[in-house]
């Protein structure tokens, strides 16, 4: 049994911190790297996948609708054009540094507002997958387990790894909890690691009402900018492999 676990990095920006990139590093085997939209800026993004580089993880583009201010985090009407080529300009923006450091791109991970949009906005989640099919198809799309947009992927063409969340609460469709609701962040070490078990052992979770939610799972996020990030990405890793599972980047994973 494989899993990989992933963490969204590189959100620092100009003289503002954030995260602990470098410690939370050392626990992951895919790193989400933000592309200068929503967190990032050009000496973040080629420090942190320089990073990566040192601590053999793989490398995948982290784009987000054009707020700065907001952190990604404030839904936009975007028209399919836009999607599009938004998308295709921020993996190229990876793209360079990656390759200036001798790396290739993995993935592409959606963040904030933009990915739950393609969750529900089939039409949104088209036009940013035929973004990353103008760019490659061979990079892996990493989605919410069981969505809609993991359909599109397979009907453009593009490689889908599902993905599942440590430290997020699910609602019984199998959609996250607002973090503007009660509960749906989740902060203590050993709920996220029982989860995370049952979510890959068990091959589901309880939602946050109690009803069983059922996930495939090619991928697990422990968000960077968690207070306890580190803590709890050595957590979750301990326990994944106590339970004999080996945590692998997600090109081991997705064919």
């Amino acid at each position: 049994m494989r899993v990989d676990l992933n963490s969204d990095l590189g959100e620092s920006f100009g003289r503002y911190n954030l995260g602990l990139d470098g410690e939370v590093m050392k626990y992951i085997t895919s790193a989400n790297v933000a592309t200068g939209w929503h967190a990032g800026d050009p000496i973040v993004m080629r420090r942190t996948v320089r990073l990566a580089k040192e601590n053999g993880v793989a490398v995948g583009a982290h784009p987000g609708y054009p707020d700065l201010l907001g952190f990604g985090r404030r839904y936009m009407r975007l028209s399919p054009e836009e999607a599009r080529n938004y998308t295709l300009y921020q993996i190229g923006a990876l793209h360079a540094f990656s390759r200036a450091e001798g790396l290739e791109l993995q993935h592409v991970k959606p963040h904030g507002a933009l990915y739950n949009a393609l969750v529900k906005d089939e039409a949104l989640a088209r036009a940013v997958l035929e973004g990353i099919a103008d760019f490659d198809k061979n990079l892996i799309f990493v989605t919410l387990s069981g969505s809609r947009s993991a359909e599109i992927a397979g009907e453009i063409g593009v490689r889908v790894a599902h993905e599942v969340f440590a430290d997020r609460a699910y609602n019984p469709d199998g959609t996250l909890v607002s973090r503007s609701k009660p509960g749906a962040v989740i902060h203590d070490k050993d709920e996220i690691a029982e989860r995370v078990i049952s979510m890959v052992k068990d091959g589901g979770v309880r939602a946050i009402n109690g009803e069983w939610v059922e996930l495939k799972v090619d991928t697990i996020c422990v968000h960077g900018d968690n207070p306890k990030a580190v803590e709890i990405a050595a957590h979750v890793r301990r326990a994944l492999e106590d339970e004999g599972v080996k945590v692998v980047p997600m090109r081991e994973i997705v064919w």
